[in-house]
């Protein structure tokens, strides 16, 4: 099966590049968010190629005065890896590791056309394997970048000049296995409750980036983390890598969502850093498709492009609903560093909480803080 791909030198094994080895729920996705410096918008967008489903999507997602507006877009892949479109909803690599451009043709009255360039060389996140007994959960690498925002953004007919001296984010790209599509209906044997801990912090200050992420187990152990800073220009090994994270978080109480947080760090000479968070603002990640009960990520939805509108009140849906747990929190952040150096910023604090997690006292699937 000879693709578009096949002209280009990117091949990782024998096959064509429809093919991405053997397993079912291998994937490769985009995904960007961006914020005003005050925090009034922020959107939201991904696009996921799913090889052996044969199918791409994507969704596009912008809050705005506590209102979500999100659109889904759907349709067959046709094994073609390299057509980055589906409906309106496109990706261009416009410079590799440095500039994206994201296109929205107005669909359900969403439309936008903005360009990203990166503050940085991108980091790499250490590799995420993670197995429930003996299935594979995740394999996936996963590359993040902060950066600016320039273009235009319309919602409801209302235009949102984007400019980078007022507009940054984060884009990432992750390649791998991770669950996606119909669920598997085979049982685990044993069964295992669900269980996963996980925080993703990228920060935006004034002249440079803050990377961390964890994955806890239930007994609060790291299996997966990394904490980086690096300052507008730095090149690729120019990343000053930071020892000891630890966030300490205050969560509202009777819920699993962050009040405040602060993460404690050193760098390679043994200063202490801290970075804290404030929210101001929830982002649910169903409205791109993460966790979302009918528009879940490589879901099937007809032989034909699909396109669906929905909108939703984040504050006032309920934090237990499993469809709710993943948000990025929009967080207004200080950083502390040596010699009393300090500087504010803005970022997207990432929280996806279910099941036990000893250190935070959860016991079960959804109870709540004390």
């Amino acid at each position: 099966m000879l693709t578009a791909g096949d002209e280009y030198p990117i091949h990782q094994t024998p096959e064509p590049i429809a093919f991405s080895g053997s397993d079912r729920n291998f994937y490769d996705r985009f995904f960007f968010n961006g914020y005003s410096a005050d925090g009034e918008t922020f959107f939201a967008a991904a696009m996921g190629i799913y090889p052996h489903l044969n199918i791409i999507d994507a969704a596009v997602s912008v809050l705005r005065g506590g209102k979500q507006h999100s659109v889904f877009f759907s349709r067959p892949l046709n094994m073609e890896r390299m057509n980055t479109y589906v409906g309106g909803f496109s990706v261009e690599v416009v410079e590799p590791l440095k500039r994206i451009r994201l296109k929205v043709e107005e669909t359900e009255g969403i439309a936008l056309d903005l360009e990203f360039e990166g503050r940085a060389f991108p980091i790499e996140e250490p590799r995420f394997t993670r197995r429930q007994g003996p299935r594979m959960l995740m394999d996936v690498t996963r590359m993040t970048q902060n950066g600016r925002w320039s273009g235009k953004l319309r919602l409801d007919g209302q235009e949102i000049t984007v400019s980078p001296d007022s507009w940054t984010g984060t884009r990432d790209r992750s390649w791998g296995v991770r669950p996606i599509g119909a669920q598997d209906t085979q049982p685990l044997i044993p069964p295992l409750p669900p269980q996963f801990y996980w925080i993703w912090t990228p920060t935006n200050f004034p002249n440079l980036s803050m990377f961390y992420h964890v994955n806890h187990d239930e007994a609060g152990e790291a299996w997966n983390t990394r904490a980086v800073l690096a300052m507008d220009g730095a090149g690729q090994g120019e990343l000053l890598h930071l020892d000891k994270p630890h966030m300490d978080i205050n969560y509202t109480p009777g819920t699993r969502r962050m009040k405040s947080a602060k993460l404690h760090l050193e760098d390679g000479q043994g200063n202490p850093h801290t970075v804290s968070f404030e929210p101001f603002g929830t982002f649910l990640m169903k409205g791109i498709g993460y966790g979302h009960p009918e528009r879940k990520h490589g879901s099937y939805h007809g032989d034909q492009l699909s396109v669906l509108r929905e909108d939703y009140e984040p504050e006032k849906m309920s934090w237990q609903q499993p469809e709710n747990l993943h948000i990025q929190a929009i967080a207004r952040a200080r950083h502390e560093g040596p010699n009393g150096l300090s500087s504010e910023g803005i970022g997207a604090f990432e929280q996806l909480f279910m099941g036990p997690h000893a250190p935070s006292g959860f016991r079960d699937i959804l109870d709540g803080a004390a």
